[in-house]
Formats: C-alpha cells, structure tokens, sequence
C-alpha cells in the first residue's frame, strides 16, 4: 500500500517512521530543497512524545541536544530588580518526562531514523489530488498513492488542495509570535532571559550545542494584521512596532533582525475542523487541528498524531474508511485540551495587566522554590498545560513479525481500488 506525506519537520518523519514499522510504502515529499540545519526555535516534548521517542529508539540522541536551559531571568518592564527563577524545577513539576530541543535539530533525528526505509522528494510540491489517488506535483511526475497524508503545518497546502481556504477554520486567538537567530554574544549558558510587558513578553535563549542564540517575541493584538505569511519584510515591521521602547536589551535583539540568518513570524491560531479526514486524504498534527504555535504544545500533539494514525490505520489493514475515524475519535480528547491548555498559557505568557505581569514573574519563581511535590501539586491546581500533557494515554500498536511486513504491505496495495 502506497501512502504520500506531504511535510518532513515533526510529523512526517514519525508517521513514516510507523507506517513503514507496520509494513507500508511511504514517500515524502517536501517544499524545502533539503532537511533544514538552522536550528529553528524550542520546541517541548513532553511526556508521550518523549515515551513514543523512546520506542522509536532515538530518545538518546533527543536527549543529547535538549537545550540544556535551566534557569529564568525575569524583567519586568518598568522595574530595575529582575527575578530568578529554577526553570529545569519548573519542568519537573510540569511533566514527569520532558525535554526542550531545537525544532530543526528533533526533525533531522526523526528524518535521520526513517531515511532508509522511506522515500523522501525534496524541492517540490503536491499540485493537485484527484479522488482515485493520482497526485500532481510542481516538478515530478505525477504519481499514483492509495492514501495521501498533509503533515505540512498550519499553511498546509495539502488541506487547501483538499479541505479549502484556510480562513474557513483558523481562529486567531489574539496574539503572535516571532523568533530571530542572532550571535550569542551575553554567555546565556542555560539560562532564559525575558522582559515581560503588559501584551507582550520577549526572551533570549540559547543551546548548549550551537553558538548563536535565539530572541523569541511574543503580543497581543486586538485585530489581525494585515501581512501575507512570506512577506518577511513587512512582518518584520510588525514586530519592530510591537516591541518599540520594552528594553534596551529587546532593541538589541531587534537590531539583528535584517541579518537574522533565520526568521519566523506567525499568528497564535488554531485550527477548527469538523474532520480532518475526505476520501483518501488525512491531516495531522498542525495541518488538521494545530492548538497554537508556542502555547499548546503542538509538537507533542504532532508526535502522539502521527503515532495513532499509523497505528489505526495498522489496526484497521489499511482500510481507511475504518483507520480515519478512529484516528479522529483517539484524538478528539487530546486536541480539546490541547486548545484550552493554548488559550490559557496565552493568557499568562502575555499579560494584559500590570498585575499579570507580576504573577507570572512571582508565581514562576513561587513553583521553583517550593519542594518538587508541591510545586506539581500547585501547577496542576493552576494551569491546563500540565492536566493536559501528562493525562495523554495513547493505545499500543502492536508491530508485525519483521518478516511479515514487505508481503503485508504489498498485499494491502493489492487489496484497494477506487473508492
């Protein structure tokens, strides 16, 4: 059976990953010329996706490149006393199981595990899907799948081909994000510096692997912006404007942008369908049901998504008019909380009041400093994140024999026609 996937940063790779397990053809198909090396931004596993890294065999490597960030500076704008936080505390309170990583470094290791048993096509795209399976691209010729897959994120082209235009289910949620690359020159080591304001929140972090830092912004805006999501430069204006007269320290940031080897800036939206599934296409993690980019622990939902779909469509012999549905129905819970937990830690990453920006400073520094026990126990009296991460139960997919898989999949690739 022939399964496409559009998309190799999260998602893709682990799909691939388990469907080829499970005795499926696979080919992905990627925008990008090649696997990307910036770094990108930090990105939280938490603990399912930590668990499913594990059974994939590459949670040593992981755990290899986590950040190493374990403490917070917290400026509060308007004030000379900054507060120090314990922040690898706060992570144990939050997650029994956690790490913090580079988006691009996770993709490579996810890409690095699955290369040799699928197909990956760089530089190009999916053009058109035709009901019986027949796929168009920008440069390759067209190609026949029984099943076509968009883990291509929150701009999925794959859903619009499919589903329509993305303003039909998108919900802005009334704030934005943007992230910079720019040199490490303040010896970060470990630790996260932020200035907090009211409606916007700034912060500088680093690797303990790469020399160059990374400024994370994020604000609130009552409106939508108006800016296309390739204009770079006009979004860099947006954010120039947002964050004008926070900090000197912000400014300098700031300063970087025009030469930022790397730069990304986007709406905190979520993604509201009905169904994530039409005929033999299917959407999974921030192209079907994205909570918030920075907020709802997206990439540990992409993780768990790509893993029960293989898994529902293993458990169903690749009938996906049986595995969709249960994928959908698996996920519901996970994808609710998920968007409640977003709209939540919006609400307390980017204050909307000067008291806000002190409980965020103070009830950081409060969980850090009380004993790991009750520091959970306070978290999950206070914020939907951890409820939700570490409440995720994922069903188990048992693997077939290794020398069942090749005829499996060739008898299931036999068995479906035209719907």
């Amino acid at each position: 059976m022939r399964i496409l996937i559009s998309g190799s940063s999260v998602a893709g790779p682990v799909l691939a990953y388990w469907l080829t397990r499970h005795g499926f053809s696979v080919t992905v198909v990627e925008r990008a010329p090649a696997p990307r090396k910036t770094g990108g931004h930090a990105v939280d596993l938490y603990r399912p996706a930590v668990d499913i890294s594990a059974k994939m065999g590459v949670l040593p490597r992981i755990e290899e490149r986590a950040t190493g960030t374990t403490r917070m500076t917290v400026h509060r704008e308007g004030t000379r006393r900054p507060v120090r936080v314990d922040l690898a505390k706060i992570f144990r309170a939050t997650s029994d199981r956690h790490v913090e990583i580079m988006r691009d470094d996770l993709s490579e290791i996810y890409y690095d595990a699955t290369r040799d048993d699928a197909e990956y096509i760089f530089g190009d795209s999916i053009t058109e899907i035709s009901p019986d399976g027949e796929v168009r691209f920008e440069n390759a010729a067209p190609r026949r799948f029984d099943l076509v897959v968009g883990a291509d994120g929150l701009h999925s082209n794959v859903r619009r081909l499919t589903f329509g235009d993305e303003s039909r289910f998108s919900s802005f949620i009334g704030a934005y994000l943007g992230v910079l690359t720019l040199p490490n020159t303040v010896g970060l080591e470990g630790e996260l510096r932020i200035h907090v304001g009211i409606g916007r929140t700034a912060g500088i972090y680093g690797a303990r692997h790469l020399a160059e830092a990374r400024a994370l912004f994020l604000f609130r805006s009552e409106r939508e912006l108006d800016y296309h999501h390739r204009d770079v430069p006009r979004q860099k204006d947006l954010l120039r404007g947002a964050f004008a007269g926070l900090h000197p320290d912000v400014d300098r940031w700031l300063d970087h942008l025009d030469g930022s080897p790397a730069f990304y800036f986007d709406s905190i939206t979520q993604l509201r369908m009905d169904t994530w599934s039409r005929g033999r296409v299917t959407l999974v993690g921030d192209a079907g049901y994205c909570p918030g980019p920075a907020v709802g622990g997206s990439t540990t939902l992409a993780v768990v998504g790509a893993y029960v779909l293989a898994g529902e469509l293993a458990r169903a012999g690749g009938d996906h008019s049986r595995a969709f549905p249960a994928y959908e129905r698996a996920m519901a819970e996970h994808v609710r909380g998920s968007r409640a937990s977003a709209l939540s830690a919006a609400k307390t990453l980017i204050p909307t009041s000067r008291l806000g920006v002190q409980g965020l400073a103070y009830g950081a520094r409060l969980v850090s400093a009380l004993p790991a026990g009750l520091g959970r126990g306070l978290l999950r009296l206070t914020t939907k994140t951890a409820r939700v991460h570490n409440s995720m139960t994922v069903d188990d997919y048992p693997l077939p024999a290794a020398g069942d898989r090749t005829g499996r999949a060739g008898d299931l690739g036999g068995g479906l026609g035209v719907d």
